[in-house]
């Protein structure tokens, strides 16, 4: 339902310009059959206009309907509905990046990049509304991870959480939900088709009116299966 709301809201402007040419032609016929009907001299004759007025009546009443429908709905209905049903729910390309993976380019940059000591350091965290408490800062992981943590913001929309190699800016979504979350799981990672190396690990937390936080970032070293 939330996806026809968003469509009869997106598309307003270009459904009355279809219902109004449907409309056009639905009363031009429905005004030729009625002159036609008028103008019978046989009854045979009359009776084929009379089909035809009753078929241009039943879709004119049909274009009538639908202009006030949507004209009901998105001046009344759609107003009043909460803003996240307007916000589509976040999908992954599984083609282009399967989860949890990175692309052969950002894995050969991981292999090339010099080893070093994953700084402790947390980025954009906030205590109590946006943190990732377990992996650790700094900590050394391997095979299937669980991440918890907490994502609970006023206006909550959805959060995802995602990788990248270390000092890269080309992020890949691992996975993505629309429930908050107080300190509790909040996905699996699985590392093992990733190349060991460094890495930064961060959650995205966005609100329901589309505006996304600053992420909360952690470094993370991923060792080999």
């Amino acid at each position: 339902m939330a996806g026809l709301y968003r469509f009869l809201d997106s598309y307003e402007a270009l459904i009355y310009i279809v219902l109004a040419i449907g409309g056009l032609f639905a009363f031009r016929w429905l005004w030729a059959s009625w002159r036609e009907w008028q103008q019978s001299a046989y009854r045979l004759e009359r009776e084929f206009s009379l089909r035809r007025m009753s078929q241009a009546f039943a879709l004119s009443l049909i274009v009538v309907i639908l202009l006030c429908a949507e004209f009901i709905v998105a001046s009344f209905v759609i107003p009043g509905l909460p803003a996240q049903v307007f916000i589509p729910t976040p999908t992954l390309d599984l083609l282009a990046l399967p989860a949890g993976t990175l692309s052969p380019e950002m894995m050969t940059s991981v292999a090339a990049a010099p080893p070093a000591a994953a700084s402790a350091n947390m980025q954009g965290c906030i205590p109590g509304e946006l943190i990732i408490t377990s992996p650790k800062p700094g900590e050394e992981v391997k095979g299937k991870v669980d991440i918890t943590g907490t994502v609970d913001i006023p206006d909550f929309g959805f959060y995802k959480y995602e990788v990248a190699p270390r000092g890269s800016e080309t992020w890949a979504t691992i996975a993505a939900d629309t429930k908050p979350k107080k300190d509790e799981l909040l996905g699996a990672w699985d590392t093992t088709a990733l190349t060991p190396g460094d890495y930064q690990l961060r959650i995205v937390v966005t609100d329901n009116q589309g505006d996304a936080m600053p992420p909360c970032i952690i470094p993370i070293r991923v060792l080999a299966p």
